[in-house]
C-alpha cells in the first residue's frame, strides 16, 4: 500500500510540477507607462521606491518611458501607444499631462508625481476619494506663490514690482495657474507689491517675455514650474541673469541650474509617495479609491553665485532656513 500512495504521489507531482512552472513563467508582468518631458532614470526617486517594496524590474514589472520634451501635442498619441503596448498604469508629471492622457482612456490608472490641484482641473471628484481614473501626488502650487512673493521682499527690500512667468499650452490659462497669479496678487498686496504677469507658447516668446519685465522694470521674476520650464530653465535662467533680475521658482532644478532661489517641495518625497500610490493600485486597489496625497516636505535652495551675479546680498535669516546653498 505504501508502494501504492508514492506512485501516485510521485504521478501527481508529475503531472502538476510543469503546470506550476508555466503558471511561475506567465505571471503578469505589470506595464508602467511614463510619460514626461525626459527620461526618468533608473535611480530615481520613484523606481527606488519601488524597488524598496519589492518591485524586480524585469521580473515582475517593465517600464515604458516615451519622453516627449516640449512636444505637448505628441501626449495623446504616445498615450495610444502605450495603451497598445497593454500597460498597466500611466506615470506623468502633472495634471496638464493627465488631461491629455484621459483624452484616450479613462479606465487605465494614471499617478501624477507632482500636479496642480486636482479637482480643480477636474480630474477628481475629492482628495479622499478621486473617483476617476486618476490618482497621485498634487502639490501646494498656487499657496507656494506667497511664500516666493515674500522671500522675494527679504532678498530685494526696495521691491515694488514682481513678474510672473507662465506657460500656456491653449488660449486660455489652466486654473491652477490661474489659482498661482491671484495668490501672487494677494500676498503682492500685503507687501504692496505690483504683478506682472507673461505668458509664454513657445521658447521663442522667452526674450519677449523678459524684454516686458524689464520694459516695466519689474525688479524680480517668479517663474511658475511646469514641464516647458524644466526643459527650458538654462534659457530662462540666461535671461534674467543677462538683465541681472532675482529669480525664483518651485522647480527642484532651479537654483541648482542658475536661478537664484527654489523653493518648493521636496520632490524625492513626492515621487516616493507616488510609488507608494502605484504599488496599492497593483495590489488591487482602484486608482478611483486611492487617497490623493497632498506634498507636506518642502526644500529651499540658494545659488550664492547668482546672488553675486545680480548684486544681491542674501540676509543670514534667510540662509539659516535654507536646506541647500551652492556657492
Amino acid at each position: 500500500m505504501r508502494w501504492i500512495a508514492l506512485a501516485v504521489v510521485l504521478a501527481t507531482i508529475a503531472t502538476t510540477a510543469p503546470g506550476i512552472a508555466t503558471a511561475q513563467q506567465t505571471q503578469k508582468v505589470y506595464r508602467v507607462g511614463v510619460l514626461t518631458p525626459s527620461l526618468q532614470p533608473s535611480g530615481s526617486p520613484f523606481f527606488e521606491r519601488l524597488r524598496e517594496l519589492g518591485w524586480v524590474e524585469g521580473q515582475d514589472f517593465v517600464v515604458e518611458q516615451r519622453p516627449y520634451a516640449d512636444r505637448y501635442d505628441r501626449v495623446p498619441d504616445l498615450t495610444a501607444e502605450l495603451v497598445r503596448t497593454g500597460v498597466d498604469v500611466f506615470i506623468v508629471g502633472g495634471a496638464a499631462d493627465a488631461i491629455r492622457v484621459r483624452q484616450v482612456t479613462t479606465t487605465i490608472p494614471v499617478v501624477t508625481l507632482s500636479a496642480g490641484d486636482l479637482v480643480e482641473m477636474g480630474l477628481a471628484t475629492s482628495l479622499a476619494k478621486p473617483g476617476g481614473n486618476v490618482t497621485g501626488v498634487q502639490t501646494l502650487q498656487p499657496e507656494l506663490a506667497s511664500k516666493h512673493m515674500s522671500q522675494l521682499k527679504d532678498v530685494v527690500p526696495r521691491l515694488s514690482r514682481v513678474g510672473v512667468l507662465i506657460h500656456q499650452t491653449g488660449t486660455t490659462m489652466v486654473p491652477s495657474d490661474a489659482a498661482v497669479v491671484r495668490e501672487a496678487e494677494a500676498g503682492g498686496r500685503a507687501l504692496g507689491v505690483a504683478i506682472q504677469v507673461a505668458t509664454v507658447h513657445t521658447p521663442d516668446d522667452l526674450a519677449g517675455a523678459f524684454a516686458s519685465f524689464h520694459a516695466e522694470r519689474a525688479h524680480s521674476i517668479v517663474i511658475v514650474r511646469d514641464s516647458f520650464v524644466a526643459t527650458h530653465v538654462k534659457t530662462i535662467v540666461d535671461l534674467a541673469l543677462k538683465q541681472r533680475l532675482p529669480t525664483i521658482s518651485d522647480l527642484t532644478t532651479f537654483a541648482g541650474q542658475g536661478g537664484l532661489i527654489t523653493y518648493g517641495i521636496n520632490m524625492r518625497d513626492a515621487n516616493r509617495s507616488a510609488a507608494d500610490i502605484v504599488d496599492k493600485i497593483r495590489r488591487g486597489a482602484k486608482a478611483g479609491d486611492v487617497p490623493i496625497q497632498q506634498a507636506s516636505t518642502f526644500r529651499l535652495v540658494i545659488n550664492m553665485k547668482t546672488a553675486k551675479a545680480v548684486g544681491l546680498t542674501i540676509p543670514q535669516s534667510l540662509l539659516v532656513r535654507a536646506d541647500e546653498i551652492i556657492q
